[in-house]
């Protein structure tokens, strides 16, 4: 107000109301005449013409200070009651519907990261998982194969060690170490999933025997254990035994090194990921890189690729479970991490030229699907985290631009499901309907959900567009919890799909250290199958651990026969584990969020 009352204010079409202005711009001058009802001098200022609103000049004449003060008082009475309920509001409880249920996050993490020490193969030494002791260490010793190939994991409920799925685990793994490190350290447990990786890549190394001559090839062991459900001999399918009481031959499967190229392209990428996991330990981060580079130039200067399961005796048991459709994505895949892991930009130069091939191979039911079989989405989504944080510019430009655009549609194909993606009745996205790896591909698809919403709110973005409907990081968030609030207990069977999470799981899990009991004596094979098919629950809790869970209709049969449902296996815990530690707010850690360097640590 100036030294002639006057006051300015803001008319707001449509609103009919007044708002108070600081100046004569754009504005209505309203004189208040509080000393007199005498007219003021015809002196305003004249405001230029505007777009935005009309000027006009009001002489509004106060005759009665009694009814305007009552007016004060009955305003400034009104807005601290506004002002009151809004604070209560504020403090009362809420009921979120798509927050995460009332299960500890972190205990949930802890309990998933605990599946992979029961899987553990090898000499174990202070095992955390007490019905779990040394086993297997005679592998790599079969017919004229002496090698040791001690270590690494048992697959699933089965005593096999399949290299192609335990290499996607160790990248997976790897990659949410790389993101979320704070958060695993802020609730104890970054040196945990080190040491898991590390008992990972300790067996990948020695799964590549490069040539030391022209007479000695390039040797991949690509499985340990018989997969042979059809031989009549007891092997690691037919026999249900514990892995401590294995007595019976262990069969090695070996690959040229050129005749396996995806299991060469997934070896590659765990082991160049992990690299930038021990960055603490230079030498042995250096002893990552280098077989990775070694093992990735063998193939990819290779002019025979193929599938491992193309070749009989690389991969012809193994096809039954884990058969690999295609090679180009691998080589990306593990050009990638390469690149990350180097920072020479050869690797990115070969992983932008190749995409668009292994984009065109790509089968049509694996699109938007990340798994052990198929790393395109993953790969868009690091190329997104590429040109959106670092932005290496031409000659990439085009694919990154590309990776970026298909990032954005496949956050629209999630969060329309219904329209892009088959969903069960009460909500689960089924990705792949006709296999029973639905809380598999949930988990990974929320895991990317949240980690592209993690990097959008790094950049201040707030969110993305389908067509002509808009999405908020919100939505982003909502979709990956819902998912995982399903998986938790949120479903119409009232169960929790991880083993020794909340107060209704699976107690038949499908698993041969699990369902025998711990008690120092030896089971044959014969003897284990009494175990296999007893209707009791499970002697040992195998904690963490998440079974392949529910069917098309939200039906789940807690039957230790019915591996369709209750089996695990470490490739879908570490989509578990990667979903858990990004939706993780964990009140120690400083940041909620990812760790923009540490994938560019290597990249000048």
């Amino acid at each position: 107000m100036d030294d002639n009352n006057d006051l300015f204010v803001h008319t707001v079409h449509g609103a009919g109301r007044l708002l108070p202005s600081g100046d004569r711009w754009n504005s209505i001058e309203l004189d208040y005449n509080f000393l007199s009802t005498s007219s003021h001098k015809d002196d305003h200022f004249t405001n230029p013409p505007s777009l935005y609103s009309k000027s006009f000049t009001y002489n509004l004449t106060i005759t009665d200070k009694s009814h305007f003060k009552r007016f004060l008082y009955i305003f400034i009475a009104l807005l601290l009651t506004i002002i009151f309920l809004v604070l209560l509001l504020s403090f009362l409880p809420h009921k979120h519907h798509d927050s995460l249920p009332s299960t500890n996050l972190p205990f949930t993490l802890k309990q998933a990261l605990l599946f992979f020490d029961a899987q553990k193969s090898g000499q174990i030494n202070n095992s955390l998982v007490k019905f779990r002791g040394d086993s297997g260490l005679q592998d790599g010793h079969y017919r004229q194969i002496n090698t040791s190939l001690a270590g690494g994991f048992y697959d699933s409920g089965n005593n096999v060690k399949f290299s192609f799925p335990t290499a996607y685990t160790i990248t997976l793994l790897s990659w949410t170490v790389i993101e979320y490190h704070e958060k695993y350290e802020a609730m104890n447990e970054l040196e945990h999933v080190k040491d898991i990786i590390k008992w990972g890549t300790d067996y990948l190394l020695k799964l590549f025997v490069p040539s030391n001559s022209t007479a000695t090839p390039n040797l991949i062991y690509s499985q340990v254990g018989s997969a042979n459900i059809s031989s009549s001999s007891e092997n690691d399918m037919s026999c249900w035994q514990r892995p401590e009481d294995m007595k019976y031959a262990r069969p090695v499967s070996v690959c040229g090194g050129a005749s396996a190229t995806d299991l060469a392209g997934e070896i590659a990428a765990a082991l160049a990921a992990a690299s930038l996991v021990f960055t603490d330990r230079k030498s042995y981060s250096l002893k990552l890189i280098q077989a990775s580079e070694s093992l990735f130039n063998l193939v990819k200067n290779s002019e025979k690729k193929q599938t491992y399961t193309m070749d009989v005796a690389c991969g012809g048991e193994a096809s039954n479970y884990y058969n690999s459709s295609g090679y180009l994505d691998e080589l990306v895949w593990g050009a990638t991490w390469l690149f990350f892991a180097t920072g020479d930009h050869s690797y990115l130069g070969y992983a932008t030229d190749s995409f668009d091939s292994a984009l065109s191979e790509e089968l049509v039911p694996d699109h938007g699907v990340f798994y052990w079989n198929n790393k395109l989405a993953a790969i868009a989504v690091l190329m997104t985290r590429l040109r959106y944080l670092l932005d290496p510019g031409f000659p990439y430009t085009t694919v990154l631009t590309k990776c970026s655009e298909l990032t954005n549609n496949l956050m629209c194909s999630y969060l329309s499901a219904p329209e892009n993606f088959s969903m069960t009745p009460a909500g689960l996205i089924l990705l792949k309907p006709n296999s029973s790896t639905s809380l598999e591909l949930a988990s990974t698809a929320a895991f990317l959900t949240k980690l592209y919403s993690d990097y959008l709110d790094s950049i201040k973005v707030e969110g993305g567009a389908c067509g002509d409907d808009l999405y908020s990081l919100d939505d982003l968030q909502n979709f990956a919890e819902s998912q995982m609030n399903y998986i938790l207990g949120n479903n119409p069977m009232k169960m929790s799909y991880v083993v020794g999470v909340g107060s209704e799981y699976p107690k038949q899990v499908h698993h041969r250290g699990a369902s025998i009991p711990w008690d120092g004596k030896q089971y044959g094979c014969v003897e284990g199958k009494r175990w296999r098919d007893s209707k009791e629950v499970n002697p040992n809790v195998l904690l963490g651990a998440m079974v392949r869970g529910p069917d098309k209709e939200d039906g789940f049969s807690d039957d230790r026969n019915r591996p369709e449902y209750t089996e695990p296996s470490i490739a879908s815990n570490a989509g578990l584990v990667a979903a858990l530690i990004g939706l993780l707010d964990h009140p120690s850690s400083t940041t909620t969020r990812i760790d923009r360097d540490a994938m560019f640590a290597n990249i000048s």
